[in-house]
């Protein structure tokens, strides 16, 4: 089919700029994923229009409507980001045991709950006491801003920690875990903000969600795992060729999609499948057998993401002044949040806990895309909240290797991972 040509080129198009702007950031001792977002912004259609506009080909496709086809090229490239970031977390899964979760499951709590309380108020309380935009339901558009601001993007922060052979540390352990617990909470604020948006608030249905995705998140992390370290899962006795390879990725979408079922994000199923397989990672090898598919299907979220940032909506200087402010609290508010609930623990270690938790990344985006589609928000506060999810997603991995400059590696960080690269050195 002629239409699917143009897909492809666009594909080539963000894989290559992916690479070459990680290489570029990578010389200049730049986290990679600055370049590949930046990258994004670039060649995307609001900027030299290289990618995300479909081609003549596509639109007869659709019968010459250049808005459905606009919409299937959009989801088509969303749906290869989500992939991106679904292998991502599953990566981090490896990376992590239960035990280490456990050990650190009262202060990742901690920093969840407090990393939501702080960004709401300040979010709801600007939005409110100033109304910069001037709308009509202020109350529902205040309350709606401040739950983009609470959302945290995992994958962003579990890249830098990766990149940096840190994913074992107590401090992305803590992060690990808050982004869990984070994810449901930002769920149930989600679900209210939205019901009391559109006058169909439902309580009982609240609660079901809520219980579904706890009972979801305690079945697959306490019996998936106990399970497979247990009673092993003996894949190497199935006939197909890379069995326990295909055997992950079966579980690792599976989780995903039952995670997306109940309302969660795709992510913590990929996540919790991992952390399932890390019983069984050292027999099969699975690190090693999804690593091509890592290396092809990550740069794509990144880049993407970059896509999606519309430079001219910021040419209004009241726009941009409001996206600042809101960037600079959402900001604020994880680190106060973090720093907080880091309380004991050295500067360093809660400086790093709340710079993980501040990127918004994909999630911040989904939270504007629905609030634009029912109404609740205006597309000027859309741009803002755009830009807030953009900004918090290309300023935290800087900082987060800065923080981590000179930090001492105790043989547990490291261990299973020799194969990590030494930490950059600023």
């Amino acid at each position: 089919m002629e239409g699917i040509t143009g897909i492809l080129v666009d594909l080539f198009v963000l894989f290559a700029a992916a690479k070459v702007a990680g290489e570029l950031f990578t010389r200049l001792r730049q986290p990679p994923i600055v370049g590949e977002v930046l990258a994004g912004v670039l060649i995307g259609p609001h900027a030299l229009g290289l990618i995300g506009l479909p081609d003549s080909a596509l639109i007869e496709l659709f019968g010459g409507d250049e808005k459905a086809a606009e919409e299937a090229l959009t989801v088509v490239l969303d749906v290869i980001a989500e992939l991106g970031v679904i292998i991502l977390l599953f990566f981090v899964g490896l990376e992590t045991r239960l035990s280490e979760l456990l050990e650190v499951g009262g202060r990742a709590a901690m920093v969840a709950v407090l990393g939501i309380i702080f960004p709401f108020i300040l979010g709801f309380a600007f939005i409110w006491l100033t109304d910069p935009i001037g709308t009509e339901d202020l109350e529902i558009e205040a309350a709606f801003v401040a739950t983009a601001m609470v959302a945290t993007s995992i994958g962003i922060t579990a890249r830098v920690l990766g990149d940096i052979g840190a994913i074992r540390t107590r401090e992305a352990r803590i992060i690990l875990g808050a982004a869990v617990v984070d994810d449901i909470l930002a769920l149930l604020m989600l679900s209210v903000v939205v019901g009391l948006g559109g006058d169909d608030f439902d309580a009982l249905e609240l609660g079901l969600t809520a219980l579904a995705a706890v009972a979801f998140v305690a079945f697959a992390a306490l019996v998936g795992t106990r399970v497979i370290r247990q009673y092993s899962i003996h894949l190497e006795r199935l006939k197909i060729r890379n069995a326990p390879f295909l055997v992950a990725m079966i579980v690792m979408l599976g989780l995903s999609a039952l995670a997306g079922i109940i309302g969660l994000a795709a992510i913590i199923g990929a996540f919790l499948a991992g952390m399932m397989l890390a019983e069984a990672k050292e027999r099969f090898n699975l690190e090693q057998q999804a690593l091509p598919i890592y290396e092809f299907l990550v740069p794509f979220f990144f880049v993407i993401i970059g896509t999606k940032v519309d430079p001219g909506a910021f040419t209004d200087p009241t726009v941009l002044a409001i996206a600042l402010a809101v960037t600079g609290l959402a900001v604020l508010g994880k680190l106060i949040g973090g720093g907080l609930a880091s309380a004991g623990m050295p500067f360093r270690s809660a400086a790093i806990i709340g710079t993980g938790m501040v990127p918004r990344g994909e999630v911040g985006l989904v939270v504007a895309s629905i609030g634009a589609g029912i109404g609740i928000i205006t597309d000027d506060m859309f741009s803002v909240v755009v830009f807030m999810s953009i900004a918090t997603t290309i300023l935290a991995p800087s900082v987060l290797v800065w923080l981590y400059r000179g930090y001492r590696f105790t043989a547990e960080d490291v261990a299973e991972r020799p194969e990590e690269p030494p930490l950059p050195d600023l």
